[in-house]
């Protein structure tokens, strides 16, 4: 059945993706971002009430992918944004679900799985899994993050939004071959031979395949028994060193050269992001998903990274003039 989903903050590469991917599966989208420019695309600020809160009124479904890139350097004033712009947006967002005559069904809020824990010892599921925020030897400010990730579901939590179930998606990388997205910045690194461990390579990487993303988005729009957290994560985290080396492959590059943590930090400083990104182990599984009944096409990386290359050569094959 086709629906009306609302898309706050959705003109990123995560939005861009949903937006296909819905748009493919014959549901209407509409965009709410600070610069309207293509049809359906709505203005908002992401802080006040506005005009834009009467596309919510009626809709189906409210996805609020809202709040400032976390690809940056993480200085006080960009951390303070981060959380600032996470913040108000879902509380602007439930103050429009409040208000509205008729209210969503779900509302599903964008969330992180940066709120779990730095570890190794053991996968982190909704129901075991560790919260962050006091590990021992890790840098301060890795605290902030997971406090930001903390507010933001709770900004959701406190909305008085009784006509509609919410749902915070404690998403891992989703990897699209879309130019600009986090697997494009890998592969890039990967075909110059610079793929190699970084600092060892043990910390986990947690990860979910573009098409999986969308399908479990689907999945919980439509399961009117899933509320509260949810892990979008594929079933296969593994080591920073195996992550890159099954990349390497996909592309038909032996070699990646290794990263000691100072080439890290000082790499991170040139790409003007963080060394947080690349450090923390983020071993995160899903958990509710699987139990409800999801099934992912998508489980294992090597398979997942050669179907993400696959699509990027055809792409730029596409691009290509005369092509």
């Amino acid at each position: 059945m086709a629906v009306k989903v609302v898309i706050p903050g959705g003109t990123g590469q995560v939005g861009a993706i949903l937006k296909r991917g819905l748009t493919a599966a014959g549901h209407e989208v509409v965009v709410l971002t600070r610069r309207p420019v293509r049809a359906g695309e709505v203005g908002w600020d992401g802080r006040t009430l506005g005009a834009w809160a009467e596309v919510v009124d009626g809709s189906d479904v409210v996805i609020n992918l809202a709040g400032r890139s976390v690809s940056c350097r993480y200085t006080p004033a960009n951390l303070q944004e981060m959380m600032d712009s996470r913040v108000e947006s879902a509380r602007v967002v439930g103050e429009a679900i409040a208000g509205a005559v008729r209210p969503p069904r779900v509302w599903l809020q964008m969330s992180t799985a940066t709120v779990y824990a730095h570890r190794f010892d053991a996968a982190n599921d909704e129901a075991t899994g560790v919260i962050g925020g006091a590990e021992a030897g890790v840098p301060k400010y890795w605290g902030y993050s997971v406090r930001i990730a903390k507010e933001w579901e709770r900004a959701q939590e406190r909305a008085e939004t009784p006509g509609t179930r919410k749902v915070a998606l404690r998403a891992a990388m989703v990897m699209s071959p879309d130019r600009g997205g986090v697997f494009d910045v890998l592969s890039w690194l990967a075909r110059l031979g610079l793929g190699g461990p970084v600092a060892g390579g043990a910390q986990y990487v947690s990860w979910i395949h573009d098409r999986d993303f969308v399908r479990a988005v689907e999945f919980l729009i439509e399961r009117d028994d899933l509320a509260g957290p949810v892990n979008l994560a594929a079933p296969g985290p593994l080591p920073q060193r195996a992550f890159m080396r099954a990349l390497r492959a996909a592309w038909g590059m032996p070699v990646g050269l290794p990263a000691t943590a100072w080439m890290a930090e000082l790499g991170a400083l040139v790409m003007r992001s963080d060394t947080e990104l690349l450090f923390k182990s983020r071993r995160v599984v899903p958990g509710r998903l699987p139990d409800a009944g999801f099934v992912f096409d998508h489980a294992g990386w090597a398979e997942a990274a050669d179907d993400l290359v696959r699509r990027a050569r055809r792409s730029r094959k596409a691009a290509r003039p005369g092509m």
